[in-house]
């Protein structure tokens, strides 16, 4: 194997030349098992930004690379869309050695994107986390795998291995040590500070704020937390350049994202799309629906309803669903049959979230579960005619008042639902449970793996039709 480049600059050509088509992280993509350091280094080229060049020229070199992520517009894909550039300076010029930790906890139900890296893509992500740690001046890379991804685990287990095996890997990843912890499988667990609370030897409860992470984080030295899929975007853009990034997606949100597709689809999994591609293209390249839809949840549990009368002409990028209540998050869309009862999966779903509350919060510990009770009532006719009302009350009492961003969360998607389905909900707080309510659930709680398909990492190369 040749030797890695000391130094490259982005996008200069010593890589796999790129076009602005997909897939892009899910390019090469074995159908079973991981892709080998040989195959990450034939389908992508070899990483940039080795240091040990002297203080002054590493920290150009790292500025650069940070410069060259905030040129991209790279938005974290853990849910927030924060800009990466903004927290990677903020870490970088904090005072004391830095950590990154990779949250690759995937709490989430309803996605398998994360997963689907670290079982089959270990090297890309390694490869950001690694270059991250290197951009802020972090000694330390701490990878937090829920504690289900066994396999996922395994995964990078073997690709540490392979690249310590191999010298010129090993000299591109000696400058910040590796540490493999899993994480706890409710929901709040991947919440940014919870990671880092659990990664010290505490619960896997968030933590209240200030100081933020990047300030005193994990041991309370500057932490950089980021998502498995934004690293892995690093990775890239490292090797590429922010103009090739910004060749896909749309001026506020460029490049390309993974989303879970589940539901009534005859394809669902993880599938890679660009933003501003259109929902229909993403139903379609999942092999088409498999029965008449009633709506569609956007981003995941803490995401919002979309009612199936306003599908039509769906564009999955935060600024044409910002109109809708919703954000792509992350990166799940959810679609739910016209056989299923809406009103009695939302309260599954309220008690669900209330059950992940970490006991810490009285909004959290009292209101959500006040909220769980009142949808409860109405599915099961014990709503009144302001049924919806009192909702909307018992709501404002909890919006904005945790610990964590788990409540407001929980607002969203409970307030979008009986936005998203009036009719449903006002029937059933008149004349309760209907035909439906007793059929199969399919909001996936806490987890249901969809079904296995080997071949769904093959299909990957959805565009933007819009």
């Amino acid at each position: 194997m040749s030797a890695l480049p000391a130094t490259t600059p982005f996008g200069d050509g010593t890589s796999k030349p790129q076009t602005p088509s997909l897939p892009r992280l899910l390019a090469g993509i074995p159908a079973e098992g991981a892709m080998t350091l040989e195959e990450h280094l034939a389908e992508h080229g070899a990483p940039p930004l080795q240091l040990g060049q002297g203080r002054r020229s590493d920290r150009d070199r790292a500025e650069r690379l940070i410069d060259e992520i905030d040129a991209a517009g790279l938005l974290g894909r853990g849910g927030a869309a924060f800009p990466t550039a903004t927290k990677m300076r903020a870490v970088a010029r904090s005072r004391g050695r830095a950590i990154v930790l990779a949250n690759a906890a995937e709490g989430e139900p309803a996605s398998l994107k994360d997963r689907t890296l670290l079982e089959a893509l270990p090297h890309l992500v390694l490869d950001g986390g690694m270059l991250a740690a290197q951009a802020v001046g972090a000694d330390e890379l701490v990878i937090c795998v829920c504690e289900s991804f066994g396999a996922g685990s395994q995964s990078l287990g073997e690709a540490l291995q392979e690249r310590a095996e191999t010298a010129d890997y090993a000299e591109f990843d000696r400058l910040a040590r590796v540490r493999l912890t899993t994480v706890p499988g409710h929901y709040v667990a991947g919440q940014e500070t919870a990671l880092i609370n659990h990664a010290g030897g505490g619960p896997a409860k968030p933590l209240f704020t200030p100081p933020m992470p990047f300030e005193q984080g994990l041991r309370r030295r500057p932490t950089l937390v980021n998502n498995a899929e934004t690293l892995a975007h690093i990775a890239l853009i490292a090797r590429h350049g922010a103009a090739w990034f910004r060749q896909l997606g749309t001026p506020t949100q460029p490049g390309s994202a993974l989303v879970t597709l589940s539901g009534p689809v005859a394809h669902p999994g993880v599938y890679e799309i660009e933003h501003g591609a259109s929902l229909s293209s993403l139903i379609e390249a999942g092999g088409g629906t498999t029965a008449g839809l009633r709506g569609a949840l956007i981003g995941g549990y803490s995401g919002a309803w979309i009612g199936a009368e306003r599908l039509r002409g769906i564009a999955l990028s935060n600024e044409y669903l910002a109109a809708h209540g919703a954000a792509l998050g992350a990166g799940v869309v959810l679609l739910l049959s016209d056989e299923a009862c809406p009103v009695a999966e939302t309260a599954r779903l309220a008690r669900w979230l209330s059950g992940q509350s970490t006991r810490q919060c009285g909004p959290c510990v009292h209101g959500l579960d006040a909220l769980a009770t009142a949808i409860e009532q109405i599915a099961g006719g014990d709503g009144g005619g302001r049924a919806a009302q009192r909702v909307e009350r018992l709501a404002s009492l909890v919006l904005g008042r945790g610990a964590c961003r788990h409540p407001d969360g929980t607002v969203n998607v409970l307030l979008s639902a009986v936005e998203a389905f009036p009719a449903e909900f006002a029937d059933h707080g008149r004349r309760g449970p209907c035909d439906r309510c007793a059929g199969a659930q399919e909001l996936p709680l806490p987890r249901r793996p969809l079904p296995p398909d080997p071949a769904r990492r093959a299909r990957v190369r959805l565009g933007a039709q819009r």
